[in-house]
């Protein structure tokens, strides 16, 4: 692509952006989304063309998902009588067994060979961003449900998209694997205990219920995908990308059907919600960054908990929102998180990338 048509996509950005805030200054949302859509589109294609910027191309493409969702959200509720809420929990089991497809038992003998760092990624990952989303839930003053599902995210384990962010930042990946491997499988325990605690007075909350939800989308799925693994893994090669490509897929239908779903909160809460997400993580990176430092820790160990803390896993958080039925409120949070959270840390990783650590 030349400068001269370059700069003038640019422009013609710029005038759609322009013209989509203008519409919604004047309350007239549905032509504003439309514009906004496009300008949405446009920048994916930018992104896409440039070398540097082409890996946020997926994160952009969410955004336009979720803006043609919040603009025409009839299309994202139901499909002639059938929800579309209901497919959540069944693409997150397909896309967790995806995650343990690629897991082998020699991901956890890493704990035996850095137990200390271990201990100390899991621990912050179960103390502070618990602790900071409750904190922030109640600072913010949110309706009891939407509170409750910014703690929801905080209780959640990391998720695999912090392993990749720790790949890109030079970062100790099998430190970063082993804390999400371990802090899942904790998951069943620490995120009911958690909730039940410190949003127990917000929304109903059983500890024997939710200890069955986090099971059946997180254990059971994984565990059947290391058997697999084990089994026929080898006679599947294209698996790894196969399941890639149908969870970034996934992962976007799971936040457009949230996002349409609470489309009516949102347009009340939407921008302080994304405040409170930027805040929650980017505090949680920090804290967990300081603590690994205040244990001198080496670079590649902080930069690894840092990520693990910062990032969880929305995924999971939603699934537990649509299996309580509360996807329209208690889910909003891990919707505006799961792309909020790839864009922050991969400028992060990006940021990291250039620095290699001089452990």
């Amino acid at each position: 692509m030349n400068r001269i048509t370059n700069t003038i996509l640019w422009a013609v950005l710029l005038v759609l952006l322009c013209a989509s805030l203008g519409l919604f200054m004047t309350s007239d949302f549905k032509p504003a989304g439309i514009l906004l859509s496009v300008f949405w589109l446009l920048l994916a294609f930018l992104m896409y063309s440039s070398k540097k910027l082409k890996g946020f191309t997926y994160t952009i493409m969410i955004l336009v998902a979720v803006t043609v969702s919040m603009t025409f959200p009839e299309i994202f509720t139901k499909w002639g009588s059938f929800e579309l809420k209901n497919l959540i929990v069944p693409l997150l089991q397909i896309i967790t067994f995806g995650v343990g497809s690629t897991m082998r038992i020699s991901d956890f003998r890493d704990v035996v060979k850095m137990p200390r760092s271990v201990l100390i990624g899991v621990a912050c990952q179960y103390t502070i961003m618990p602790l900071v989303g409750f904190v922030i839930a109640k600072s913010f003053g949110f309706p009891p449900e939407i509170a409750a599902g910014v703690i929801l995210v905080g209780c959640s384990p990391s998720g695999l998209a912090s392993n990749v962010m720790a790949y890109i930042s030079k970062a100790n990946l099998a430190l970063s694997v082993t804390i999400t491997s371990i802090a899942t499988l904790l998951a069943p325990l620490f995120t009911p205990l958690y909730m039940k605690l410190l949003a127990g007075t917000l929304v109903p909350v059983s500890f024997t219920a939710m200890f069955w939800d986090v099971t059946k989308i997180l254990i059971i799925p994984i565990i059947v995908g290391m058997l697999f693994q084990y089994l026929i893994r080898n006679k599947v090669k294209s698996l790894d990308s196969i399941m890639s490509k149908v969870s970034m897929v996934g992962i976007a239908f799971i936040i457009v059907v949230i996002t349409a779903a609470g489309r009516d909160h949102l347009m009340v809460v939407g921008i302080v919600l994304i405040i409170a997400m930027f805040l929650h993580m980017t505090i949680g990176f920090f804290l967990g960054y300081s603590v690994a430092r205040m244990f001198r820790m080496p670079e590649r160990d902080c930069r690894a908990i840092a990520l693990e803390v910062g990032m969880q896993n929305g995924g999971l958080a939603s699934g537990i929102a649509a299996s309580m039925g509360k996807i329209a409120t208690l889910g909003l949070a891990a919707a505006v998180n799961g792309p909020l959270m790839n864009t922050v840390f991969s400028v992060i990783s990006s940021f990291w990338a250039k620095k290699t650590p001089k452990d």
